[in-house]
């Protein structure tokens, strides 16, 4: 359960020494969520290098190496578990080079708070990272008592689409799926097999053709892993068939609000109840 188990030793020794006046240790993140969960937390001024594009910091990856990152004079490295396999030796010429490194990634739902803590924990930011935590819960729960308007039978089944191009599904369990959950909808693939343990599934197009009607709304993440259009899934050979498809119910949502470990992730699943059950919702999302 606990995500950053595998770097945790060296993650505890990383605030005492590394803190500059009080303020935080220098940061570089290389996954853009702790970015992104860092500045939620109001301690954007303590990254010094990410892998997405914020303000104008350097931009650099795990692929460019150790001795690039280290060149930031980072305190901290935030990484991924994935790091370890992707790129073998970074993490430990990080290490040889003097830079702390904490690996860090929930792998459900569950581990979603902890996450933020333990990423506030690091930046120093423990009360503002419990403040976060709390907000997502109170939206979340705001969002749960519109959905429960929906009577269970009234529930649509939907096919939540990873990457089109290869017929992959959004795993069960996973963060895309937990949105889809909170939002009021039925996964229309809950056997989906997962891809060694990720956040996508298998499906396949034949099994999904074969649901036919049973397939009453068809959304798709669309982001840098799946660059989609509505017009592309509707002419897709089969596709066709789908009762979602012939009555013009294919959407598609921001990958970053449905797949990110942020509490955006309430802001997506709002988006996703909203095109579900536009009936209780206002034209600017706002529950009627």
């Amino acid at each position: 359960m606990r995500f950053w188990l595998a770097c945790a030793i060296v993650a505890l020794l990383i605030l005492p020494g590394a803190a500059h006046a009080g303020e935080g240790p220098r940061v570089v993140s290389l996954y853009a969520a702790h970015a992104e969960n860092l500045a939620l937390m109001g301690a954007a001024g303590l990254l010094v290098g990410v892998n997405e594009p914020l303000g104008d910091l350097p931009v650099l990856s795990a692929r460019d190496g150790a001795e690039a990152i280290a060149a930031l004079k980072p305190d901290l490295v935030l990484a991924r578990p994935m790091h370890r396999t992707t790129q073998p030796g970074l993490i430990e010429q990080l290490e040889r080079l003097g830079v702390k490194v904490a690996c860090l990634q929930p792998s459900s739902p569950e581990e979603l708070e902890p996450y933020w803590l333990e990423l506030g924990r690091l930046a120093g930011r423990e009360a503002q990272a419990r403040e976060m935590a709390t907000a997502f819960r109170r939206e979340m729960a705001e969002l749960d008592a519109v959905v429960a308007r929906v009577p269970e039978r009234e529930r649509r089944r939907v096919y939540f689409e990873s990457i089109h191009r290869q017929m992959k599904t959004v795993s069960p369990g996973s963060m895309a799926a937990f949105v889809l959950e909170r939002a009021g909808g039925i996964n229309a693939a809950p056997d989906a097999e997962p891809v060694s343990g990720s956040n996508i599934a298998l499906f396949g197009l034949e099994r999904l053709v074969a649901a036919g009607d049973r397939v009453d709304v068809y959304l798709a993440q669309k982001g840098p892993m799946n660059p989609v259009s509505v017009e592309e899934i509707a002419s897709t050979p089969g596709l066709s068939g789908l009762k979602a498809v012939r009555e013009g119910r294919v959407y598609l949502v921001d990958e970053a609000l449905t797949s990110r470990p942020t509490p955006r992730l309430a802001q997506g699943a709002r988006q996703m109840a909203a095109l579900l059950y536009p009936q209780l919702f206002a034209n600017d999302g706002v529950a009627k």
